[in-house]
């Protein structure tokens, strides 16, 4: 890859995970200043959940089979910028809730195609696509920055207002204008015969035949349920209790994030399989332990659950990826990935983001929430879901017969 593609694939990265960081983490606390109860912040994050599942369709029915990917991720920003300036100047629960959908869907479509413009123009991708999507972390860390350090100097509590939404707005049209300057890529299954079943990764099912991989499914589906209480409410929480600059300070998760990406391989090697995995589900139940009995007096344990996003993120979903990599034949292994997104981002995660509206509204207390019993729902729900992988999980084998490690 020359450096020249490098760097067009690296802008296209910083752009797309920008446009997310800008609204996303800002979302809950938005929604609040407009009197939003804790089930409508889960039900408005959730809709990011139902995009993860609408975009498989898109994708795969329509990007993939009749448009290249660089206009279709073009038209798909420029109308989420117009979406989501419309959506600062509503007020309504209703209205709002159903154009983030539509924002959403045309979204997360536009990341799935981000992700095969780069594998498109990558002769290994295996080494070449981290060293551009790391890009995507950095945008997604400038991106809550640019809110405390940038936009917090033209209005005062800026991650209860429209700002960030809007800055998403310009950045999205910005990327929307750029995406037409990306390598061509055509469409890849054109003329081909494609069903909803092989969209959603269907063919993968036969993988749940082999007891642990099914039990690597089931707990990844559950231990999303507690995991999307800290992307819907961590940025409301921290707001709620009083700390300032909200939205920088949790990019220190992206930077852990990075740093333990690199340090991955090490940990790999020495841990094999379901220890990497046990120890995302342990940082889980330790980060929401710190949140729990975190405050501004013991503000170090707030800022240690921030950065166990590291671990959290890279043990779990990374290596998640990389088992079901392993597992899968070659001629299954796309149609895997994509099943494993779909229980996981799809299914845990839309799970999850309603349940935990529903637990924050239930405990609504005077000037606010208690928090503490909040985080500390899912970090039980968490341990038990840790403590049972631990017991039944097998260390799994490759396809070769050699112990993955």
């Amino acid at each position: 890859m020359s450096a020249a593609l490098y760097s067009r694939l690296s802008v296209l990265m910083f752009l797309q995970f920008f446009v997310w960081g800008a609204w996303f983490v800002t979302l809950g606390t938005y929604l609040s200043s407009l009197g939003f109860s804790g089930t409508d912040i889960g039900t408005a994050y959730l809709t990011n959940n139902l995009g993860a599942i609408i975009a498989p369709f898109f994708v795969g029915m329509i990007a993939d089979r009749f448009f290249a990917s660089q206009h279709v991720i073009g038209v798909l920003h420029l109308a989420g910028a117009a979406i989501l300036w419309h959506v600062t100047s509503l007020v309504d629960a209703d209205a709002i809730l159903l154009w983030l959908l539509v924002y959403n869907s045309c979204y997360m479509s536009s990341l799935a195609l981000a992700n095969s413009i780069g594998f498109a123009h990558m002769h290994d991708p295996d080494t070449q696509f981290p060293r551009a999507r790391v890009w995507g972390t950095v945008g997604w860390i400038v991106a809550g920055l640019s809110i405390t350090l940038v936009l917090a100097g033209h209005r005062e509590n800026v991650e209860a207002s429209n700002l960030p939404m809007m800055m998403a707005a310009i950045s999205s049209l910005l990327l929307g204008i750029y995406a037409f300057t990306l390598p061509h890529t055509p469409p890849v299954a054109r003329g081909k015969a494609v069903s909803i079943g092989d969209v959603l990764g269907f063919k993968a099912l036969a993988l749940l035949k082999d007891r642990s991989f099914a039990l690597f499914a089931a707990s990844s589906l559950l231990i999303c349920i507690p995991l999307a209480f800290y992307y819907s409410f961590a940025n409301l929480f921290l707001n709620e209790i009083g700390m300032e600059g909200a939205a920088g300070k949790m990019t220190l998760g992206q930077m852990s994030e990075a740093l333990f990406m690199l340090v991955m391989p090490w940990c790999f090697r020495r841990l094999g399989v379901k220890w990497m995995l046990f120890v995302g589900m342990v940082a889980w139940v330790v980060r929401y332990a710190f949140f729990g009995f975190g405050s501004m007096d013991l503000v170090g344990l707030l800022y240690l659950g921030i950065l166990l996003h590291g671990v959290c993120y890279d043990f779990f979903f990374v290596t998640g990826q990389i088992y079901v990599n392993q597992q899968a034949t070659p001629e299954i292994r796309a149609s895997a990935q994509g099943f494993i997104a779909l229980i996981t981002y799809g299914i845990g995660m839309a799970v999850g983001t309603y349940i935990a509206g529903v637990v924050v509204d239930a405990f609504v207390i005077e000037g606010g929430h208690d928090w503490r019993s909040i985080w500390l729902l899912p970090c039980a729900f968490a341990a038990i879901i840790a403590l049972l992988f631990a017991v039944i999980f097998k260390e799994p084998v490759t396809r070769t017969g050699g112990a993955v490690t």
